[in-house]
C-alpha cells in the first residue's frame, strides 16, 4: 500500500502549525503589503492582517510560488510515495491550475492536485475528508477522485459589514457604495463552486443573517436532499469579529438542530476583499466510504 501524503495551503483556515499537529504540510499563503511579502499563519496574524487593513495600507495576494511547490513536493516525495494537494479553488485563484501544470511536467502519478472548488471552511472539511480516507488505506488517486466528485455540493453565504472594501477593490461602483452606505444595507454574497457572486440585499444585519439562515435551510432540503447531520456538514466563518460569530452560530443551531457548528476566521484572501465584521455560513455533502 502506497504512503500517502496531505498537503494544502492556508485558505482552508487551517495555519502550517495545526498542520504539524494533524500530520499534514500547509502552505502559507503569500501577501503583499506595502510592498513587503508576508506569509499567513507564519508571518502575518488575523490581528497583524486587519490591523494593517485599517491603516489603509495596500494589500494585496498572490499564490504560493511554483520554486515552493516543487520544494515542499521534493522533501514530501522523501518519505511519501504519493501526495494529494489540495489548494484554493480553481474558480478564485490561478494557483490550482499552476499546480495541476507542475505535476503533469515530472510528479505524474505521484501528485495528484485536487480540483474541488472549495475555500475556508468547506475547504477545510475536503482537508479533514482526505486524512481520513488516507487513514483507510485509499490511494492519492483514489482521494482526489471522491474529493472531486463532490467538489459541487457545497455552499457559503457570506453577509459583509461594509462594502468599503468591495469600492476599494473596483468590485463595485464608488457610487453604488455610497448608496449602500446611505442606506446601511447588508449585501449577501454566495460562493457554490465558481465564483463569489451577489444573492441578496438585507436593510439589518439581523435581516441578513436570516437571509443566510433561510438560504442554508433550503440548500439542505432541496440540494441535499433533506439530509441531516448525518450526511451534511455545517460550518460557519467570520472576519474578525469573534463574539459576532459566537452569537450567530448560536442562532444557526437553534433554528437548524441536530448541528454542531464549526466556526473558523474567514480565509485572510476572501478578508482583504471585505473586510472586518462579515459572517458566513456553509455546508457541504459528508463522504461516506
Amino acid at each position: 500500500m502506497s504512503k500517502v501524503a496531505i498537503m494544502t495551503d492556508t485558505n482552508c483556515g487551517i495555519m502550517p502549525a495545526e498542520g504539524k499537529e494533524l500530520g499534514i504540510l500547509v502552505i502559507p499563503t503569500p501577501f503583499m503589503i506595502d510592498g513587503t511579502e508576508y506569509l499567513e499563519g507564519v508571518t502575518l496574524t488575523q490581528d497583524d492582517f486587519f490591523k494593517k487593513l485599517a491603516e489603509g495600507a495596500d494589500v494585496s495576494t498572490s499564490q504560493p510560488s511554483p520554486a515552493s511547490l516543487l520544494q515542499s513536493w521534493d522533501l514530501l516525495l522523501e518519505e511519501y510515495d504519493e501526495i494529494v494537494y489540495i489548494p484554493l479553488s480553481s474558480g478564485l485563484s490561478s494557483s490550482c491550475q499552476t499546480a495541476t501544470m507542475l505535476a503533469a511536467d515530472d510528479y505524474e502519478g505521484k501528485v495528484f492536485v485536487v480540483n474541488n472548488q472549495r475555500i475556508s471552511v468547506t475547504m477545510r472539511q475536503s482537508v479533514l475528508d482526505a486524512i481520513e480516507m488516507k487513514d483507510k488505506g485509499l490511494s492519492a488517486k483514489e482521494i482526489k477522485e471522491e474529493l472531486e466528485a463532490v467538489k459541487f455540493e457545497s455552499s457559503i453565504y457570506i453577509m459583509l459589514d461594509t462594502l468599503y472594501y468591495l469600492k476599494k477593490g473596483g468590485r463595485i461602483t464608488p457610487a453604488a457604495a455610497a448608496l449602500g452606505t446611505l442606506l446601511k444595507l447588508k449585501p449577501v454574497l454566495q460562493i457554490q463552486g465558481e465564483k463569489l457572486d451577489a444573492f441578496a440585499k438585507a436593510r439589518t444585519a439581523s435581516q441578513g443573517k436570516n437571509i443566510m439562515i433561510n438560504a442554508m435551510i433550503s440548500d439542505i432540503e432541496n440540494r441535499f436532499g433533506g439530509l441531516d447531520a448525518k450526511d451534511v456538514n455545517l460550518a460557519g466563518a467570520y472576519s474578525y469579529n469573534l463574539d459576532k460569530a459566537l452569537e450567530f452560530k448560536s442562532e444557526v443551531e437553534a433554528a437548524i438542530p441536530g448541528y454542531d457548528m464549526h466556526m473558523d476566521p474567514l480565509s485572510l484572501v476572501v478578508s482583504c476583499h471585505i473586510g472586518p465584521g462579515a459572517l458566513a455560513i456553509a455546508c457541504s455533502r459528508k463522504i461516506h466510504l
